[in-house]
């Protein structure tokens, strides 16, 4: 009879601190999730950079992750220097490249790289880059992506 009356305050702070720890913590994983390709979208975005500024030695270099490639040029006869800028230069698939657009990227099952989609000069087709996860080095994909739309990129 002589009873306090209940305080529902501390209960309802409570379940609204819950609340925004939950919420707080799904965006951060979400986030997190998001941005584990960083370094290699921004290793391909150097790598394009570096093209649209027609800096083909630089590019070159920036493919094998080895800034002082002409030290030992030797050590890439696998793609030379001739065959990158064949491939990459003003008269390579891509043409000059005037404009690029870093669209997705994806970590496959095994994890050692990743694929990142790239659009070159307003092209429909697009260049699908393979930058390895331990030295950064980049090659062509052997895989394609499919970006798709808003809903992809949230659930990607």
């Amino acid at each position: 009879m002589d009873a306090q009356k209940y305080d529902e305050r501390p209960g309802r702070r409570r379940r609204n601190l819950i609340i925004v720890l939950i919420v707080v913590l799904l965006i951060g994983a979400w986030i997190a999730y998001h941005m584990r390709d960083h370094r290699e979208r921004a290793e391909t975005k150097r790598f394009f950079s570096a093209l649209q500024k027609q800096d083909f030695e630089t590019a070159y270099g920036m493919w094998f992750h080895d800034p002082d490639w002409k030290q030992h040029p030797s050590k890439y006869t696998s793609y030379a220097f001739n065959d990158f800028y064949r491939d990459w230069g003003p008269g390579g698939e891509w043409g000059v490249i005037k404009g690029y657009h870093v669209d997705c990227s994806l970590s496959p099952g095994s994890g050692s790289g990743v694929i990142v989609q790239v659009t070159v000069n307003g092209r429909s087709d697009h260049p699908y880059i393979w930058v390895q996860k331990s030295d950064h080095t980049l090659s062509f994909s052997p895989n394609e992506i499919a970006c798709g739309n808003w809903w992809t990129w949230v659930t990607e």
